[in-house]
């Protein structure tokens, strides 16, 4: 008898909890229903059932033949933007300088207030999604899991955080501010321990909290809208709470537009300072000529070497190479921290973490606005756009890592960690590069003067195994020019394929030396100042798209807490009355009066 019990039991549990996940369902749709409908950009609002993309599938308008699978509007017109820009600066390279230099000068000076106010606004909106009400809502739905664990999620965060960037500028940019200080900070002479403090504080300003709000906002909104809405990995999937199915019509097509150049232009900015510092690592070895030939030459071979890395495939290429220089620069930087001057980095690693927090807030804000100067246009307007530009890139891949996460998990993540690995990064290399400025033999701020991509060859003459040390540095950063190269391609593969995860080989190909050649022409256009001007004419409309993004993500995230509120609700509900009547049987097995059951099933 006990054993018919026991078996009546579990049946009743097995078809409660049928009637559970039926009930979830039902509560779900009808959430979707209505919930209210956000009207905004769209003609025809439609509301759909968790997969937004209503049986459409990625790269379905896609146009197919001799190798290439693309989406013709975004990749013709992506396309024909970049060959007129190519040629167009070939055909008149002597002017291209001047034209480049004042169109620098003006969008910085008139748009670079914009690019500084709205990029603090993705601080404060990454933060307001992460400790506000939608905090708890898991990237993939309820019941997703990580897919990787945290601490090789963490590591992954920390390979997004190493690049060209880092290594070209970890030495040049302190020593720069220690030379020259930033107008913001009145009354301090140039090289003094006062210069050395505003130079880190300054450095850690533009490699800390605010490039990675940028990429947590994109890398957020790719992750909900591909994983929880079931719409393609690309941009225009953000703007669905605001453009419904028009994001596979003409507005999606020219954000998906924006996107590639942005993307093409931040890529090929880290690329051409890449390549200067190789150029400047070979000179220093082997005595090779630095100039604009040199490097396009390099740019030729290292891309040819990229181009070798793609064909091999994702796991057997860009894999192997991107765990092999995470090895090496944990390697470099650890050798550099132990056989430098250890105590002087470490406290100034403490010291400058605490006066970066300190003037945060003022040179967060800060726009030049009381003085006749531009310092803003080379240094933290050129970060705030180049970060921009430089987002589809590094958001698409934190968002394919980051399924199962919560958005609190994801934004403190992001952001944080990698934050903490590039302060320790400037720590070693600027804080040495100031130490042997200051205690040792070496100029490093001639060598600044005279090419900054020379600095850090300079500082590692100081030290021991000098040549060995030179050397790792440019394999350093020939293969983060490889690995840029080939995940770069991949990203722009996704959004000029509609999204699709696996287009053909010579389609990255293409997109690869496409990379290389525009990263060439910016050089022979002028150098640096092209490259900056580059990454600002293409981050600040990018920026604009950015903005509206955190709004329609807002939009996203309160639909999916209205659906996930009723859900809960009705859940509840229904386990309550499952228990209730539980208790209303098991009294009347009891053999209990029937007033005792009246009241317990009321």
């Amino acid at each position: 008898m006990s054993h018919l019990t026991h078996e009546e039991t579990a049946r009743q549990q097995r078809a409660f909890a049928l009637e559970l996940r039926r009930i979830e369902e039902d509560a779900r749709r009808k959430a979707i229903l209505d919930r209210e409908q956000f009207r905004g950009l769209q003609i025809a609002p439609t509301a759909s059932f968790e997969d937004d993309a209503e049986g459409r599938e990625p790269g379905d308008q896609n146009w197919t033949g001799y190798g290439f699978d693309v989406h013709p509007h975004v990749t013709f017109v992506s396309t024909f933007v970049l060959v007129s820009f190519i040629l167009l600066t070939l055909m008149f390279k002597e002017d291209a300088s001047g034209l480049f230099k004042t169109a620098m000068e003006a969008i910085t000076t008139t748009m670079g207030w914009f690019l500084i106010l709205v990029t603090n606004l993705f601080i404060l909106a990454a933060f307001y999604f992460a400790f506000g009400r939608f905090g708890q809502i898991r990237i993939g739905g309820s019941d997703a899991k990580p897919e990787f664990s945290t601490p090789a999620w963490f590591a992954m965060l920390l390979s997004a955080g190493m690049g060209i960037g880092l290594m070209f500028w970890s030495v040049g940019e302190p020593m720069v501010h220690y030379a020259s200080p930033s107008p913001m900070f009145a009354g301090v002479q140039a090289q003094t321990p006062e210069a050395a403090q505003a130079a880190m504080g300054v450095t850690y300003f533009h490699w800390g909290l605010h490039p990675w709000a940028i990429y947590a906002i994109v890398g957020l909104g790719l992750a909900f809208f591909a994983y929880n809405r079931g719409l393609p990995l690309t941009i225009r999937s953000v703007f669905y709470p605001l453009l419904g199915n028009r994001i596979y019509g003409f507005w999606g097509n020219l954000i998906d537009v924006l996107s590639v150049l942005a993307t093409l232009v931040g890529l090929a900015t880290s690329l051409g300072l890449g390549v200067q510092q190789i150029n400047a690592g070979l000179n220093a070895l082997f005595g090779v000529g630095i100039g604009t030939t040199t490097q396009v030459t390099l740019i030729a071979v290292i891309t040819g070497v990229a181009t070798l890395s793609v064909m091999s495939g994702l796991d057997n290429g860009v894999k192997f190479l991107s765990q092999a220089n995470m090895v090496l620069a944990a390697v470099f930087v650890l050798f550099l921290l132990l056989v430098g001057p250890t105590i002087f980095i470490l406290s100034g690693f403490t010291q400058n973490l605490g006066y970066y927090l300190t003037i945060f807030p003022e040179l967060s804000l800060w726009t030049e606005t009381f003085r006749e100067t531009n310092w803003q246009g080379s240094w933290t307007v050129f970060y705030w756009a180049w970060w921009i530009s430089w987002s589809p890139f590094v958001g698409m891949f934190i968002a394919r890592i980051s399924k199962g996460r919560t958005v609190r998990e994801f934004v403190l993540g992001v952001i944080l960690i990698p934050t903490l690995l590039s302060f320790v990064w400037m720590s070693v290399f600027g804080g040495s590069a100031i130490f042997v400025q200051t205690h040792g033999p070496e100029d490093i701020l001639a060598a600044v003067n005279d090419d900054v991509a020379t600095a850090m060859f300079v500082m590692l003459d100081h030290f021991p195994l000098s040549q060995v040390l030179s050397f790792a540095a440019i394999v350093l950063v020939t293969i983060f020019f490889v690995t840029s190269s080939d995940s770069g391609s991949l990203v722009v593969d996704h959004l000029t394929s509609g999204g699709k995860l696996d287009s053909p080989t010579p389609q990255r190909v293409f997109w690869a030396i496409v990379e290389g050649v525009i990263a060439a022409v910016l050089l022979i256009g002028g150098g640096l100042t092209t490259l900056q001007t580059a990454s600002v004419s293409t981050g600040l409309p990018f920026a604009l798209v950015l903005l509206i993004s955190v709004y329609a993500l807002y939009v996203g995230f309160s639909q999916e807490t209205y659906v996930e509120n009723a859900v809960e609700r009705a859940v509840r509900m229904a386990k309550e009355g499952h228990r209730i009547q539980e208790a209303v049987t098991s009294a009347v097995e009891n053999g209990e009066d029937s007033v005792t059951a009246s009241v317990l099933s009321r």
